[in-house]
């Protein structure tokens, strides 16, 4: 590497350095500015559920997609609501067991199933998603069935300002182990097995296991960011966790970007913020949801995580075509 390439790649580290700083101290600042309650609860919803898309990515750099990721976030905060409210035990506790109790079920799935593949695997996913759900429903007595658990112990007081701080602090710290975990000889080899299981395994790596590494991470984290929102909503309802969350997790990290780590990120901020600038409208959101995705799909394949180097592709082709017109 040449010392100006070197400069260069300095350069673009401190550039997104400066940004990454630059966002935090925003997020920092926010509540200062925000005066309505419910905008910082949008706020929050979206810090979580950053946390639980960023967690479904990592399961899908496997080469896997899970379509009942929602039922482990339903793991996470039923076992930290019921566990709190019944034995009466402290949230700071009852928020990491609902981490590991989902990552000890999602080994438990995961294991058995580990030989399938794309759309093999995401139908057991599925149907494993329906059979959480029923199962809440046979453990009425616990979780409240279909009328959903009440009486979960809050986390702080009424206040929503601790609550943005605690969510930003967990999705930063969540993001940046999952971010580690990607860039680190694991990620890599979760990646290799992504593109060719058979290239993978005729080098000696064990597939199945790295398969379920990534499901039992990817399900510490959204366990973790379910056990939160208990503590936070204090109400779990039935709907929470059902088909359609699982498919809006899908939908924040398609549109957001699979191909990028902060592709999740900005889909679940795009897609949960972005809507309620139009809630006056609330009648026409679906179809401003959909047009999103649509737009996304068709024009900006690699997501709006892609935007900056489409938008490059965009201008150099502009200057390309400019430059044979003048020839010509």
């Amino acid at each position: 590497m040449t010392e100006r390439q070197f400069s260069i790649r300095g350069g673009r580290k401190l550039t997104k350095a400066a940004i990454y700083a630059g966002v935090i101290i925003i997020l920092l600042l926010l509540p200062l500015f925000i005066e309505s309650p419910y905008l910082i609860h949008i706020f929050i919803l979206t810090l979580i559920y950053i946390i639980a898309t960023s967690s479904l990515r990592t399961v899908a750099i496997s080469g896997q997609i899970s379509l009942g990721h929602a039922a482990f976030m339903s793991i996470g905060a039923y076992t930290a609501g019921v566990v709190a409210k019944q034995l009466g035990w402290t949230p700071w506790v009852t928020i990491p067991l609902g981490g590991l109790a989902t990552m000890a079920i999602g080994i438990l799935i995961g294991y058995p199933f580990s030989r399938l593949r794309a759309i093999y695997f995401a139908m057991v996913s599925l149907f494993f998603g329906i059979g959480i759900l029923a199962v809440n429903s046979v453990f009425e007595r616990w979780t409240g069935g279909f009328s959903g658990l009440i009486g979960i112990p809050p986390l702080f007081g009424a206040s929503k300002v601790p609550y943005y701080y605690f969510f930003l602090a967990l999705a930063v710290l969540s993001l940046l182990a999952l971010y580690r975990f990607e860039f680190c000889r694991i990620g890599t080899t979760l990646k290799a097995i992504a593109q060719s299981h058979l290239v993978a395994s005729s080098v000696g790596i064990n597939e199945a296991g790295h398969r379920v590494l990534a499901l039992a991470v990817g399900c510490f984290f959204v366990g973790i960011a379910g056990a939160g929102y208990a503590h936070y909503n204090l109400v779990l309802s039935h709907s929470t966790f059902d088909l359609l969350a699982s498919i809006n997790l899908l939908v924040y990290m398609l549109v957001g970007g699979i191909g990028s780590f902060a592709g999740p990120i900005i889909g679940t901020a795009v897609l949960i913020i972005f809507p309620e600038l139009f809630r006056g409208l609330k009648e026409f959101v679906p179809y401003i949801f959909a047009s999103i995705m649509l737009i996304v799909i068709f024009v900006m394949p690699q997501g709006l995580a892609g935007l900056p180097e489409q938008v490059k592709s965009w201008g150099t082709k502009l200057r390309e075509g400019k430059a044979v017109t003048r020839a010509s």
